[in-house]
């Protein structure tokens, strides 16, 4: 059975109303910070669904982490909301927000993406979320960009 990680960054107290349809497929949701107000996480806790999420610059809760380490397939994440000058130790993928711009790109061995902003999307792109999904449970998964 396949496992479906909905990614998404930027909400800025907002999203199209149409993501949360988009979201029910997924079997986890990750928000790369910059909530704002916790109130928008709620929203999607309704999905009932796990939801991880880490600190972004314009989140104010001290609960949240600035970073979290995930293992999903023997695939190793970090999740962070601004993407560090270089990817920690024991780390395939880095996936990060901040930027309010989509990213795939393979560097040092590394994979960074970001799945653009949801709400205020940057450089001309549409909102969009990101989709990881692991078909087996093989360690490799796609990445595909949804724009909304």
């Amino acid at each position: 059975m396949p496992l479906r990680i909905a990614v998404i960054a930027d909400t800025h107290n907002h999203y199209p109303k149409k993501l949360l349809y988009h979201l029910t497929p997924a079997d986890e949701i990750w928000h790369l910070g910059d909530v704002c107000d916790p109130v928008i996480l709620t929203g999607l806790e309704q999905l009932k669904r796990p939801v991880r999420v880490v600190l972004g610059n314009n989140d104010d809760q001290p609960g949240w982490p600035l970073t979290l380490d995930l293992v999903r397939n023997g695939v190793r994440f970090h999740l962070v909301h601004i993407p560090p000058r270089h990817p920690p130790l024991d780390c395939d993928v880095i996936m990060h927000g901040h930027t309010h711009a989509p990213r795939d790109e393979l560097l040092g061995g590394v994979r960074w993406l970001n799945p653009g902003c949801i709400s205020r999307p940057n450089r001309g792109w549409a909102p969009s979320f990101g989709w990881i999904v692991f078909e087996t449970e093989a360690r490799t998964f796609t990445w595909e960009l949804v724009p909304l």
